[in-house]
Parts: structure tokens; C-alpha cells; sequence
């Protein structure tokens, strides 16, 4: 089942003292928050309007409609941020890491199947795609000399497996 809402990141604290809160977002770059004019807080998904937003280093800083001082942006702290996946134009070839989850990995050349995504891993350089399921647990970079075809869809990845791998 597909998710309507997801985590794109949490309110650390306060920035200023007009009501303006710095997200740490869980996206590719602090930029993808700026996009939205309505954000969703907590596990109620309680719609917030967005009056402004900016980056600052790795951190999005939002001010939100009707925060206009500290005190009431501090009450935000260590709450979740949610996106809306119907606001989301994410760009051709980009997923969401939920959707990734779950997949059944193929191997390209023989159509075998080696288990399924169980986590995707973030380090710096590139994702990097856990498989659980098979004879053994597989971790695959998640770039294209790896990864031939991505169907969410079909519900599978096709990759391309090398020697030692």
C-alpha cells in the first residue's frame, strides 16, 4: 500500500526569535523542502502552511502561518515533518527510499531472484541497497553501472551483478 504522507524530516529548533524553525530534512538536498506550500506535522499530519522557506548549511528553515514568535515555534521542536506524496514532482529516475523497500532484486543476467530491498543505506557518496532473502545478504550501490532497470510498478529492481559482489 502506498503511503500518502511521508517523512521528509524533524524540527531540531528555533531559528531567530520570529517564529522561524530549522528542519533537518531526510531528502537529497535541504532545497527539496522549499518546494511545498503545506507540511504536515507530527502522526496526526497536521497541514501547516508554509509562508517562507530557505536553506542554511544542510538545514531548511521554515517559517510557517500562524507561528509569529519563539515560543510557539519552540513547541515545534523534535516534531516529524511530513510531505503530502501527491505535492512531490520528483525528478525522472528519482524514487522515494519507501517505495524502494520491499522490491524483489533480479538478476539481470540470469533472472534469478536475490532477495528483496530491506533498507536502504545513505552514506555519502551514493545509496546503497541492502538485500536480504536469498542465499546470503547482498549490499548493491545504487548506481547505474549496478542498477539496469527500476520498476516500483512491477514492484522490482533488475540488476547487474558483478564477480565478488
Amino acid at each position: 500500500m502506498e503511503n500518502q504522507y511521508l517523512e521528509v524530516g524533524k524540527i531540531t529548533n528555533v531559528h531567530g526569535i520570529m517564529g522561524e524553525v530549522r528542519i533537518q530534512p531526510w531528502a537529497d538536498s535541504p532545497e527539496f523542502l522549499c518546494n511545498f506550500k503545506t507540511l504536515y506535522l507530527g502522526d496526526a499530519y497536521f497541514p501547516m502552511t508554509v509562508e517562507r522557506a530557505r536553506t542554511n548549511k544542510t538545514m531548511t528553515i521554515v517559517k510557517f502561518t500562524p507561528i509569529t514568535d519563539i515560543h510557539s515555534a519552540l513547541s515545534l521542536r523534535n516534531t516529524v515533518v511530513y510531505i503530502d506524496r501527491k505535492d512531490a514532482n520528483l525528478p525522472e529516475g528519482h524514487f522515494f527510499i519507501v517505495d524502494l523497500q520491499g522490491l524483489d532484486v533480479i538478476d539481470h543476467e540470469t533472472g534469478e531472484s536475490l532477495g528483496k530491498i530491506a533498507e536502504v543505506l545513505t552514506p555519502p557518496a551514493h545509496n546503497v541497497y541492502m538485500v536480504k532473502g536469498g542465499a546470503r545478504d547482498i549490499l548493491i550501490p545504487a548506481v547505474p553501472q549496478f542498477v539496469v532497470e527500476t520498476n516500483i510498478e512491477g514492484g522490482f529492481i533488475r540488476v547487474q551483478m558483478m564477480e565478488g559482489l
